[in-house]
Parts: C-alpha cells; structure tokens; sequence
C-alpha cells in the first residue's frame, strides 16, 4: 500500500508564504543610495566623446562640444543673472523691468536646453552643476546683494555682448570643421537670442530713461 503523503504543517505553509512576500517587496524596493557603492564609478568622464551615428568625426565633435560648452557655462550664468535680477530690481519701472527679465530668462531657459542636448547628441557631457559652472564661465560675477536698476542693465548688457561674440566666431570654428548642426545652433538659437534681448536692454539706458 502506498504510503500518503503528509500534509505541509500550517508553520511550513506560513514560512513558505512569507518567503514569497519578501521575495516579492524586494523585487520592487528601490534599491537606494547606489553612489555609495564599492564600484560605483562615472559612465563617462567629462571630456570624453562616445562615438554617436552624426557623421561628424572624433576631432571634429570634441571640438564642438568643448566651445559648445563654454557657450552653455556663459548662458546659464546669464540665465541665472536674469532671476536674480527679476528678484532684486526696485525704482519707478519696477513692473517693466520685473516682467521683461523673467521673460528673457525663459527664453535663456530654451537656449540652454538646446547647448546641452547639442553636446549630447555629438556624444560628449554638458556642464550641469553650478559649481562647475560657476568655474568656467567668462561672466565676472555680480554680488549677493541688489544693485541699482542701471547696474544690472549695463551687466547683462555685458554679459550678452560677450555670448555674442563667442557665439559669431565659434559658429565660423564649427562650419569650418564640417559641423553644419552646432553652427545653426550658434547662429540660429544663441546669436539670434542674444542678439534681441540686448537691444531691449540697452534701450532702458538712452538719454531720455527715467532708470
């Protein structure tokens, strides 16, 4: 006669389930604090090029992305400059001023993402952090402290005259070396941009200004 087989006691099924639960909670717990990890290492060093599908040579695309990113340390720097600026102004055009630099921060917000994506798809890193921004913009930086609604005009007006001129000689540097994209960019987003935005500035500075 066979011999039956016993049953799993009820503290066999408990076990049995409760593995199976934990099994499952630890298939979906976030598995966290990973930059502490022994291994953890950057995908990629700042500076190095991944070969990406664009047509563009290694030399040529590291070239666009090193001028690329001076572009985009200088662009958030004045990005930034804008908010501190829409934060701090006070006088009698308060409203104007308040308005018009929130407005051409947004439009410096575009131009931003634009850079940044341009250095990835040439497959290089983009500049993201202020601290690393803060060390390789051109833009001397103003204080913590409010300035005088003239001060801030006449330092953005700077800060655009400088992204201008880098932006018209390094888009001639990239037609040159064949990179027909990153000279659109400069020309197209960067120049263009800069361009409008400062003759909006500097028309608060003519004689007849109440600033």
């Amino acid at each position: 006669m066979a011999s039956k087989k016993s049953a799993p006691s009820p503290k066999t099924k408990s076990k049995t389930s409760a593995s199976g639960v934990d099994a499952a909670h630890s298939a979906v717990k976030p598995s966290l604090h990973q930059q502490g990890r022994t291994g953890s290492h950057e995908t990629q060093k700042f500076g190095d090029i991944v070969p990406m599908p664009h047509g563009l040579g290694e030399k040529a695309a590291k070239q666009s992305v090193a001028l690329l990113n001076q572009a985009l340390a200088d662009s958030m720097t004045l990005r930034d400059m804008y908010k501190k600026h829409h934060w701090q102004v006070v006088g009698p055009t308060f409203n104007e001023l308040h308005l018009l630099y929130d407005k051409h921060f947004e439009a410096q917000v575009e131009v931003v993402d634009l850079i940044a994506e341009r250095i990835q798809i040439l497959g290089g890193i983009s500049l993201a952090m202020a601290a690393d921004v803060a060390e390789e913009t051109k833009i001397p930086r103003p204080p913590r402290g409010r300035e005088q609604a003239s001060v801030q005009l006449s330092r953005l007006i700077d800060a655009h005259t400088l992204i201008i001129k880098y932006a018209r000689a390094n888009a001639e540097k990239a037609q040159d070396s064949g990179d027909s994209g990153t000279n659109d960019l400069l020309v197209s987003d960067v120049l263009r941009t800069n361009e409008l935005q400062v003759w909006f500035l500097s028309e608060h500075l003519v004689a007849a200004s109440p600033v």
